[in-house]
Order: C-alpha cells, then structure tokens, then sequence
C-alpha cells in the first residue's frame, strides 16, 4: 500500500485524536447529562470542522517542506474532498440516529451517552473497514469497479427510498433482540442492562446502542468506497474519515430540530454517491482531477440544500 504516512505522521494524528476526544468527553459532558443546546452544539460543530482544517493545513505544511509543492497540493484536495464526502453521507446518519430516538423515545438527557459509545464503536469499525479496503485495493485493483458499481447502486437505491422513513418495527435485529433477550418496559436512568427477578434485562437504551451500531456498518459500508474513488492511500482515507465522524455528535444536536428543512438533502447525496461511483468505473480510461470533484460534490450539496430551504416540505394531511 502507497502512503504518505509515516511512524510521526500516523503517531501525530492519534495523538490529535486521543486529546480531542478527552476534551470533548470532558468538557461536552460538564455537568452531567443533559439536553445539548443548539448553540452548544453549533460551536462544538464549528470547533470539530476548525480542527480538521487545521490538521488539513498542518499536513499540507510539512509535505510541502518534506516533500514539495505538488505533492502537498494533491494530498491537500483528496483531505479536503473526502471530508466533505464523508460530513455529508454523515447527515444521512443524522437523520436515522433522530429516527431512532424518536421512535424509542430516549430522554433527551440520554442521547449524548448513546451517541458517545456509538462514535466510538463507528471510529474502532471505520479504522478495520479501511485498511481492510485498502489491502485488497493493493491486491485486486479490480475491486474499484465492484466498489464503483456498488455506490452506483447504493445511489439509485438512496434517491427511490428517499422521503421514506425506515420500517423500525419489521427490522431485524429489533426482532431479533425482542425474541431473544429479557427487555425491560422502561427506562432505568442510564444503565443499559438491570438485574429483574435474578436475571439480567436489557433496557431500551442497550437497544437503540445496538441499533447505531448496526446502521453505522451499514453506512460505512456504503461511504468508505466513496473515498476510496478519491485517495487509496489509507492514511488520507482514515484521517479524512475519523475527523468526519468525530463531530456527528454535535452535528447531531445542532440539525436534530431543523432535520425537516433539509429534506431534499438525501437527493443531492445519492447523486453523490452515483457520480462517485461513475468516477470510479471510469478510472482506468479517464481520471477525473480531484479539484473537479471537490467542486461537482460542493456544487450538488449546496444546490441541494438551497432547494430544501426555498421549498419547505408539505405538510401532511392534518397537520
């Protein structure tokens, strides 16, 4: 596998990590549980994108010193484009995580706990997903065309389901959880599992934790392809990767209340991830230049939410 990662490089950027989310655990959770303020939220979300920028620059810095001009510009973009593909396949998350909660009505001081533990489940999976991808790009370059195909077909399917929300009730690992594990019938504060007449139940919250689980390798299964049409060097795609999921959770907080005024937004990602697909099938017969699909991704994303504010949703019958 080609990387510009070396020993300091991917020791820098765990160090980066592991400091960030100390802060975050510290200071976002000062005072204990409670509802996440939508300004709370905003400049936690602003701080998180401000950190990758300057990681991004930070990089750029010392390839251009290390390495030259070219290098440090090329490596700079395919950053840059894979956060902004990796952010905005992360609302699509956003979207189900709000689903979720609604559905099990998990107390609105509980949603930092489930969120926490499902980030870093979602970084542990990623981080395996992507060196795992990147060792069979190495070894089967034909793998970028079943990649390409499967974006293509994940896009499709995205653009015809959206404006639907999930079937909760007839999923499969709710299913199989009701007919196999002992649930309680209640919240019991923030415990996930209480002893009930000498053995162990589960409460809603284990269920909903499970459930994030599931969805994020289902999400993750359909965006780390999506860069890999962008960089195959595992050091740009897990970094680009990790500081993308590393703010959904305030990115959660700050669009929970306005997620219906985006609602055009998954349109616009599923013809994302069909360019990105489309991108990929052709990389042996033209490669197209990072900085145009930077701008086709910007351009399709900003586009798209301008349409969902100038065209609010129909309210539905009886409301």
């Amino acid at each position: 596998m080609e990387t510009i990662g070396n020993v300091w490089l991917w020791a820098g950027f765990g160090g980066l990590v592991v400091v960030a989310l100390l802060v975050d655990l510290v200071l976002m959770r000062h005072g204990g549980a409670h509802k996440v303020t939508f300004k709370e939220a905003l400049w936690w979300s602003l701080g998180w994108v401000a950190l990758a920028l300057l990681f991004n620059a930070g990089l750029w810095w010392y390839l251009h010193e290390t390495a030259g001009a070219a290098l440090a510009n090329r490596v700079g973009l395919e950053f840059l484009t894979g956060y902004l593909v990796e952010k905005s396949l992360a609302v699509d998350n956003i979207f189900v995580f709000l689903l979720l909660f609604t559905f099990f009505g998990v107390p609105e001081e509980q949603r930092q706990r489930v969120l926490i533990i499902g980030i870093l489940l979602a970084l542990v999976l990623r981080a395996i997903l992507i060196f795992v991808g990147a060792a069979l790009l190495a070894q089967f370059h034909w793998l970028l065309y079943v990649f390409g195909a499967f974006l293509l077909l994940t896009g499709f399917k995205m653009w015809f389901a959206a404006g639907k929300e999930p079937d909760l009730e007839h999923n499969v690992v709710l299913r199989w959880m009701r007919g196999h594990l002992r649930l309680t019938d209640g919240y019991r504060g923030d415990a996930l599992r209480v002893r009930e007449g000498g053995a162990w139940a589960y409460t809603p919250l284990f269920v909903v934790l499970v459930l994030i689980g599931v969805i994020d390798v289902i999400f993750a299964v359909d965006s780390i392809p999506a860069i890999f049409a962008i960089t195959t060097d595992p050091f740009i795609v897990l970094t680009s990767n990790v500081f993308a999921v590393l703010g959904l959770r305030a990115m959660f907080f700050m669009l929970a209340g306005m997620a219906d005024r985006f609602h055009l937004l998954p349109y616009g990602l599923a013809v994302v991830l069909v360019f990105i697909g489309a991108k990929m099938l052709l990389i042996d017969v033209y490669k197209i230049p990072v900085l145009w699909s930077l701008g086709v991704v910007a351009v399709i994303l900003a586009v798209t939410v301008a349409l969902s504010l100038a065209r609010p949703p129909k309210p539905l019958p009886g409301a």
